[in-house]
């Protein structure tokens, strides 16, 4: 594929080389913090005065960065409770408001293309591919994302909809990202990562702010935000924001089909009526236009998969409600609901859903040295799913109800120095029932400059609702022969699902087979059982380096495997009407004399991986600040003697790069200038289909004077194109072009 496994270890070494030079550097001659360094506790006031004051732009300069102070910001994605990212014993990487804004991404998804460990590649103009530690498709299904702790994880196909998740990026206060299973605290699919966006207070963007922009890609963009207060303890703020993207180019049009704008606005209201209680309203509207362009049947002979355009007008809008009312320092007590709605009226699959969430924390310490959070929750989802040719689901409606509760106990064995974590989830669900998720870590720091690691965890991927209910028809080519013949499906099966191999079907009556992908209800939970260590070095106040490493055994993998014959019946199309008399999401069919064999979801796939994920920060001046990350990654796929799928595993090993790099470099300059790179390394996927990438992104931004920035961003500036993944069901791949946009924000 493109490397041998002699010359992997030859780039792993020398990367590692690169790392521990240029760690050793940063320790042997680390600059001492100059003047305009402040203590902690005074940057720390220094910010929440800044977020605070209306007509501010965040300026947060490198002479005020503490690097140490990183490792005091309080997360709460691990255990679902406020603690220093020091005693995480988790591979967690925080994206702050920061690190955001001197990115240059305009999306959430091309922000996480900084998180070690993550693969991100663009799939389209409007459609990317987010994975963590392997498994890189579409709508990867082992990637919990939440919004404020809302999840936008789809049951439909067990997956992300990235192009409807957005909100006014500068409202984002950081972006916690966990690689590794976070299922003990959130349940199902979190298997391999959690990405945890969470938005600043309505007290932290006071004021009116706004910003806009325009590009050759990013053809224009705006958005505006108020936030006010009713006395000291309302606070309030109201958003609204536009984009329109154009297409990106394709292999074979420069116009690839692919153009995105959407409106989108949104509020939230934060109350503190005493000193015990908080308690918080926000929602969110959006509405726009996705073009997509795939590959649909047209006609029933001969078979013909035409490239269609079709503009999707997507919709949706969320509520969400949070109380939380604190007992004491050690014990406190919330409640969160939301509702969730959204549209997607696609051509071949028309899904409306509503999800109703409940969920009770309650934190408290039995003893001194034990920290006990414990949670229950339900979770309603009801949709309305209208069908196509290529796929179409059995029943069209469905209602489904998740019960989940967890525990988990963080002991101080030694205080602040051994601390022992225990928990597990536990859930039922429609699918499959009861699922338990349970893990263990270790967290051992014998002083401030050094934190070692470990956990095992168990976690599972659940059913979707394609896999339950699916009932997606191939076409084939309808005989004009006698007698029997064998006539084998298509390669290629129907959205959204890999490439398999050709399956045999016999018939000897002339007319057109429908095999079909089915979803028997039999499909079981994807299991995982993962085994991590980790280690924190910050030798000085200027130096940071944190390593993980993990091996994951997975069992129970999804196989897509041919059904048992049926000897009596044949299900065929009725040829001339079938776009006529498609209803209720259900195909017509015409039992007939014959034989096929129906391909049905499996679950005798099993793989092993393992990787080391590294990243490290250097404040090499204190108006010059440099980061690296690397990630290494393998994974070894197959099936069990009995399956006859040949490609959906093995497919696996080579969507996810074994080797990713990643340089960033931010400078303050004189009279408010910045000067802002970033370079990544992706090497080749998918047997060599999609070559090694390097792409160079470069922000410079100026800031004339208070409550003005001016920038100019430029993205994949050495490329005029490239491919980042392929999807052959979609037609032609999708390049992501050169990028090149101007932005201007403003406070008052």
């Amino acid at each position: 594929m493109g490397r041998t496994k002699m010359e992997r270890f030859a780039l792993t070494g020398l990367l590692w080389v690169l790392i521990i030079g240029w760690a050793a550097v940063a320790t042997g001659g680390t600059p001492e913090a100059g003047a305009g360094a402040d203590s902690d506790a005074d940057a720390s006031a220094d910010a929440a005065d800044a977020d605070s004051t209306p007509a501010a732009i965040d300026d947060d300069s490198l002479a005020d960065l503490d690097l140490s102070a990183l490792l005091e910001v309080e997360i709460t994605s691990v255990s679902r409770k406020a603690e220093r990212l020091a005693d995480s014993a988790a591979a967690v990487y925080v994206i702050s408001q920061e690190d955001l804004r001197r990115s240059g991404a305009t999306s959430i998804p091309e922000a996480l293309r900084m998180v070690p460990g993550l693969h991100v590649a663009q799939l389209t103009g409007n459609r990317w591919v987010v994975a963590s530690r392997g498994f890189s498709e579409e709508f990867n299904n082992k990637l919990l994302v939440l919004i404020d702790g809302r999840s936008v994880y789809t049951p439909l196909f067990s997956g992300v909809y990235w192009d409807a998740q957005d909100t006014l990026l500068e409202d984002i206060d950081r972006i916690e990202v966990i690689r590794g299973p976070g299922a003990t605290v959130w349940g199902a699919n979190a298997v391999n990562g959690v990405i945890n966006i969470i938005t600043k207070k309505a007290r932290d963007t006071q004021g009116a702010f706004g910003v806009t922009g325009w590009g050759n890609q990013e053809r224009f963009f705006s958005g505006l935000r108020y936030g006010g207060s009713v006395g000291d303890d309302f606070h309030y703020r109201v958003y609204a924001k536009y984009f329109d993207r154009d297409d990106h180019d394709s292999e074979v049009a420069r116009n690839g089909g692919d153009a995105w704008n959407v409106y989108r606005g949104g509020f939230r209201a934060d109350w503190s009526p005493g000193n015990d209680d908080t308690i918080t309203f926000q929602g969110d509207y959006y509405d726009g236009n996705v073009d997509w362009r795939y590959n649909e049947f047209e006609d029933l002979a001969p078979l013909r998969r035409p490239l269609v355009k079709q503009g999707v007008a997507l919709k949706g809008w969320n509520g969400l409600a949070r109380w939380t009312h604190t007992f004491s320092e050690t014990s406190d007590l919330s409640f969160q609901t939301y509702w969730d709605h959204t549209e997607r009226p696609l051509d071949f699959v028309d899904e409306t859903r509503d999800t109703f969430d409940f969920d009770l924390q309650h934190r408290f310490q039995p003893f001194a040295n034990h920290d006990v959070v414990w949670g229950l929750g339900y979770r309603n989802t009801r949709d309305e799913i209208d069908g196509s040719l290529t796929v179409s689901v059995d029943p069209g409606s469905r209602v489904d109800n998740l019960f989940s509760g967890f525990v988990q106990d963080q002991i101080q064995v030694i205080e602040n120095k051994l601390i022992l974590t225990f928990g597990s989830k536990f859930e039922h669900n429609d699918y499959t029932g009861f699922e338990y998720q349970p893990s263990g870590r270790i967290l051992y720091r014998p002083n401030e400059d050094h934190a070692f690691w470990g956990a095992i965890s168990r976690a599972v991927r659940t059913p979707s609702r394609v896999e339950d209910d699916l009932l997606s028809p191939f076409m084939v080519e309808e005989s004009v022969q006698s007698g029997t013949q064998i006539v084998t499906v298509p390669t290629g099966l129907p959205f959204p699902f890999p490439p398999t191999a050709n399956v045999p079907v016999s018939f000897s009556v002339p007319f057109t087979i429908v095999p079909s992908i089915t979803g028997t209800g039999g499909f079981d939970s994807e299991k995982l059982l993962a085994y991590e260590l980790g280690y924190r070095f910050t030798p000085s106040p200027k130096f940071s380096l944190d390593i993980a490493a993990f091996y994951n055994q997975y069992d129970d993998l999804r196989t897509l495997e041919p059904g048992p014959p049926d000897s009596s019946t044949l299900e065929a199309f009725i040829p001339g009407v079938i776009a006529a008399t498609l209803t209720n999401s259900r195909i017509p069919r015409l039992t007939q004399p014959g034989a096929t064999t129906a391909v049905l979801f499996g679950n005798r796939g099993e793989a092993t991986s393992y990787g080391v994920e590294v990243a490290g920060q250097l404040a090499v001046t204190e108006w010059w600040d440099m980061r690296i990350s690397y990630s290494f990654f393998e994974l070894d796929a197959k099936v069990d003697s009995g399956s006859a799928d040949t490609t959906t595993v093995a497919g696996l090993e080579s969507q996810t790069p074994t080797h990713q790099l990643h340089l960033r470099s931010n400078m303050d300059l004189p009279m408010g200038f910045e000067l802002d790179t970033a370079l990544y390394y992706t090497e080749s996927i998918i047997n060599g289909s999609i070559p090694t990438n390097v792409r160079v992104d470069l922000r410079v931004g100026w800031q004339p004077r208070e409550g003005i920035r001016l920038s100019v961003v430029g993205q994949n500036l050495f490329d005029s194109s490239h491919a980042e993944f392929e999807d052959a069901l979609f037609g032609p791949r999708s390049l992501v072009n050169r990028s090149v946009y101007g932005k201007v924000e403003w406070a008052f």
